[in-house]
């Protein structure tokens, strides 16, 4: 991995804009530019930044947030995210934008489940995994379509940043 400056301060850069978005919109239940962000920036830099990406956000937001054991939950499931959304990332210009969207839609799923296992792990409720997730699934909708509509704000506004102004460092 090749780690310039330029490369180290666009993710601290990310970091701080992902952590600022998601505590910014905390009066929306599951609504955040977060997800958004981490695919966005994994799509660029690659699996390994935005699985970083992923795990400062959800530590530093959470420091304002609120810490504690979904924190682990969420680190796991953005890092999916990022990784996931790394090796897409070869692809990006075949694929078109529309594409993203929807896979960033999906995101907002892959989130609440990834996320909605180890907090029932320790919750203790046997055999009761489906009526869990279910009770769960307005909140991941509304993830889903916020990662939609931040993902339509965000990406044209990034590819910029990330191609003109950090073209040769990628």
């Amino acid at each position: 991995m090749n780690v310039s400056v330029k490369k180290l301060t666009l993710l601290s850069m990310l970091i701080a804009l992902s952590v600022v978005g998601r505590i910014m919109f905390t009066f929306i239940p599951n609504v955040q530019p977060t997800t958004s962000i981490i695919i966005i920036a994994s799509l660029f830099l690659g699996p390994l930044y935005g699985f970083v990406l992923a795990a400062f956000s959800a530590i530093l937001s959470n420091m304002v947030m609120g810490m504690g054991l979904w924190t682990v939950g969420q680190i796991i499931a953005w890092g999916l995210i990022g990784l996931i959304s790394g090796f897409l990332g070869r692809y990006r210009e075949r694929i078109p934008v529309i594409m993203f969207v929807a896979y960033s839609v999906f995101c907002g799923f892959l989130y609440g489940f990834v996320i909605s296992v180890p907090q029932y792990a320790v919750s203790g409720l046997s055999n009761k995994f489906l009526a869990y997730y279910l009770a769960g699934l307005p909140f991941d909708l509304s993830h889903a379509i916020g990662n939609g509509v931040f993902f339509l704000i965000l990406y044209p506004v990034l590819r910029l940043l990330f191609l003109k102004k950090f073209k040769g460092t990628m």
